[in-house]
C-alpha cells in the first residue's frame, strides 16, 4: 500500500514543478493540455486489466459475495470510522497547503514562483521516501505492536505539529529545512492509514470501503480547506491560517491514537471471517 500510494506526494508535487514550469513558459492552458494523452492512455488500459486472482487461480467462482449487512457492518467498524475522519483532517492538511503555500510565500515576501519549485521537489523527496518508510516501519511493529498503522500515522502527525509551526517562524531559507521535516512526517500515515482501511474491511466490500473514504476525505478535507482558510487568511493574514493548519495535524494525530485500542480487533475479525 505504500507503494502504491507513493503516486500521491510524487505526482501532487510534480504537478506542483512541471505544471508550474510549464505554465510560465507556455502558459497554464498548457499545462492541462498536456495531461490529456496520458490520462486517454491510462484510461484504456484499464480495459485490459483482469482480477489477478481470476486469472492465476481461477477464482471466479470462488470470488466474495456480498450482502447488506457485509456493507451495514462496514459503516458500524469504529476504526474504519475513525481512520476515515483522520485522513479527511489529513486531507485538509495536505490540499490546503499545496492550494495556498503560493499566497503564504507571497506572504512571507518569497516569489510564488521559485518556492513552488522549492515546494514540488520538498513533497517529492520528503514524500516519498517517508511514504515508503511509513510503511516498513509499520508493518516491522505489527507483530509486537498492535494497532502500529495508527501508531505510526499519529505519531507521525503529532511530530509534524511543532516542526510546522517552527517553519512558520523562522527565516527563510531555513524554514525549508523545517519544512521539508514537516513534509516528511505528514506523509507517514499515507501507506499505514491505507493499509488499515483494506484490513477493517471484508473483501466483498473493499471496494466500497476505499469508495466511501475517499468521497469523504475529499469532500470534508481538501475541498473544505480551499475556502475555510481563504476566508481565515482574508480576515487576518495566511499567517493565522497556517496557524490553523498546524491545530489540524495535531488533531489529525490525536484522532489516530484514539483508534489504536480499536484498530487490532477490528483487524482480528475480518481475518477470522476470511481465513
Amino acid at each position: 500500500m505504500a507503494i502504491f500510494c507513493s503516486a500521491i506526494p510524487v505526482g501532487s508535487a510534480l504537478g506542483y514543478v512541471i505544471g508550474g514550469l510549464v505554465g510560465v513558459h507556455l502558459g497554464w492552458r498548457w499545462a492541462f493540455y498536456l495531461v490529456t494523452l496520458p490520462g486517454l492512455l491510462l484510461g484504456l488500459l484499464c480495459f485490459w486489466q483482469r482480477d489477478p486472482r481470476v486469472v492465476a487461480d481461477g477464482l471466479a467462482q470462488k470470488l466474495p459475495r456480498r450482502s447488506v449487512r457485509d456493507y451495514w457492518n462496514l459503516f458500524r467498524t469504529r476504526s474504519y470510522l475513525i481512520n476515515c475522519i483522520a485522513m479527511t483532517l489529513m486531507t485538509f492538511v495536505t490540499g490546503g497547503l499545496g492550494f495556498w503555500v503560493p499566497a503564504y510565500l507571497r506572504y512571507r515576501d518569497q516569489s510564488p514562483a521559485v518556492g513552488m519549485t522549492i515546494f514540488g521537489l520538498i513533497t517529492v523527496v520528503a514524500g516519498l521516501v517517508s511514504t515508503l518508510l511509513g510503511g516498513v516501519i509499520a508493518d516491522k511493529l505489527r507483530s509486537r505492536l498492535p494497532g502500529s498503522y495508527f501508531w505510526v500515522s499519529g505519531i507521525g502527525m503529532l511530530i509534524a505539529c511543532p516542526i510546522f509551526i517552527v517553519a512558520l517562524y523562522i527565516p527563510f531559507p531555513a524554514a525549508w529545512i523545517a519544512m521539508f521535516l514537516a513534509i516528511f512526517f505528514l506523509f507517514l500515515n499515507t501507506g499505514p492509514s491505507n493499509t488499515a482501511l483494506a484490513n477493517v474491511s471484508l473483501p466483498a466490500v473493499r471496494a466500497t470501503a476505499f469508495a466511501a473514504s475517499i468521497f469523504v476525505i475529499h469532500a470534508f478535507g481538501d475541498v473544505q480547506a480551499f475556502w475555510l482558510l481563504g476566508y481565515i487568511g482574508g480576515h487576518t493574514n495566511m499567517h493565522v491560517a497556517f496557524l490553523v493548519v498546524s491545530g489540524i495535524i495535531f488533531l489529525s494525530g490525536l484522532v489516530w491514537l484514539i483508534g489504536v485500542k480499536y484498530l487490532a480487533a477490528d483487524t482480528a475479525a475480518v481475518e477470522s471471517q476470511t481465513g
